[in-house]
């Protein structure tokens, strides 16, 4: 009898078609066939893992939903017996700590299969040096020559990724507050100083939406100064402008460090009926060789090193991989427990209307704290 599993992923070519790639692949090697379906990005961020969980038997998640599908029990963990030499591989092969990052309660719940953080995009024809320094942006800004996607979640991760970059990286674990009410005020003051400059629609433009703003046929927006990195928008055809990608500019002293970590894994569910078939592919997709071979020949943005470092990947895509590594080591994972992903929606609500309505920075963060501790309740 053949064997159909069911996939979902996220509605944008680099998260759709190395998947639909390999599965014609897989199902030539092995009979079994995988079918995608796909979701807006909001919706990744946002929809309920359990409801994909009965509906699909494979399922690309975000890192963040590891404590609220470990204590639903939605899905299947992946360190099975027997495979511990390829579950080291794989660790060691991971971009940064995209691997970790699917680690909870002793289980292992996703193969990182796309590894992206907060990098810095540019209009090369616009910009001769991407800026490396955070008052750099603050002058594009004045001159109307930047846009950072503010739309939720992403004022919450840009929060985070000047936090850590300041050197007061907010809490990933454990119970308590998020940060210091002093240090999380300067990150609202500086968000604060270049919100001032930017075009309100930055707060209902997801990174999506910025680059292809920045690509598209007669746009003149030089910079993105922290936006998940799309390496489709830096080959050439793909849209009008190609950007560039690189390392994010220092609002400290301490390199481009602290990004807020994002990219996917793969995860199966625990009520798939070929549960043993859905691992066997998590496995397979997520291998350094298909990473640096067909998934990223058919526009994926890999998770696995091997695939970073390949030449071809690079050449073929203005070194997005190369220009961006130094941040991705170097990021920072988010908070996982179960009631996270309600204070992930809840705190970029509250950092926005902050901004908007000119709240006092320490009201603001004062917000955020309370929202973060209570958030270990809502579990």
């Amino acid at each position: 009898m053949s064997i159909t599993l069911k996939g979902m992923t996220w509605s944008h070519p680099r998260g759709y078609d190395p998947l639909v790639a390999c599965s014609h692949i897989w199902q030539e090697k092995t009979g079994v066939n995988v079918i995608w379906e796909k979701r807006s990005l909001q919706d990744f961020e946002t929809y309920p893992v359990d409801e994909l969980a009965r509906a699909f038997d494979l399922i690309v998640i975000d890192h963040p939903h590891v404590g609220q599908i470990t204590g639903e029990g939605c899905l299947a963990p992946l360190d099975v017996a027997g495979r511990e030499a390829e579950r080291l591989a794989l660790h060691a092969e991971s971009v940064g700590g995209s691997y970790e990052s699917y680690e909870w309660d002793s289980h292992q719940w996703a193969f990182p299969i796309d590894a992206a953080t907060q990098v810095q995009a540019v209009r090369p024809d616009l910009v001769a040096r991407p800026p490396s320094r955070w008052s750099d942006v603050l002058d594009l800004a004045a001159k109307g020559l930047v846009l950072l996607p503010l739309r939720p979640p992403h004022s919450l991760m840009t929060f985070y990724t000047l936090a850590a970059n300041l050197g007061t990286p907010c809490r990933s674990n454990g119970k308590g507050t998020l940060i210091d009410a002093a240090a999380g005020a300067r990150v609202v003051n500086l968000m604060r100083e270049l919100v001032r400059h930017l075009d309100p629609v930055c707060f209902d433009l997801d990174p999506i939406a910025v680059l292809e703003r920045m690509s598209a046929e007669g746009a003149s927006v030089a910079c993105s100064p922290l936006i998940y990195g799309y390496v489709s928008y830096s080959i050439a055809g793909f849209r009008h402008y190609p950007l560039r990608f690189g390392n994010i500019p220092a609002a400290g002293n301490l390199g481009p460090v602290g990004s807020a970590l994002g990219g996917t894994g793969i995860a199966v569910s625990a009520f798939s009926g070929a549960r043993a078939q859905a691992i066997d592919f998590a496995y397979w997709v997520a291998s350094g060789d298909v990473q640096s071979g067909h998934y990223a020949a058919a526009g994926g943005q890999p998770g696995n090193a091997r695939a970073w470092e390949e030449g071809t990947v690079n050449a073929s895509t203005d070194d997005f991989y190369r220009g961006t590594r130094d941040t991705l080591e170097s990021s920072w994972i988010r908070p996982r427990h179960n009631g996270y992903m309600a204070f992930q929606q809840e705190g970029s609500d509250c950092i926005n209307s902050g901004l908007l309505g000119g709240e006092p920075a320490e009201q603001i963060v004062a917000s955020l704290n309370g929202l973060f501790v209570a958030s270990f309740g809502a579990g």
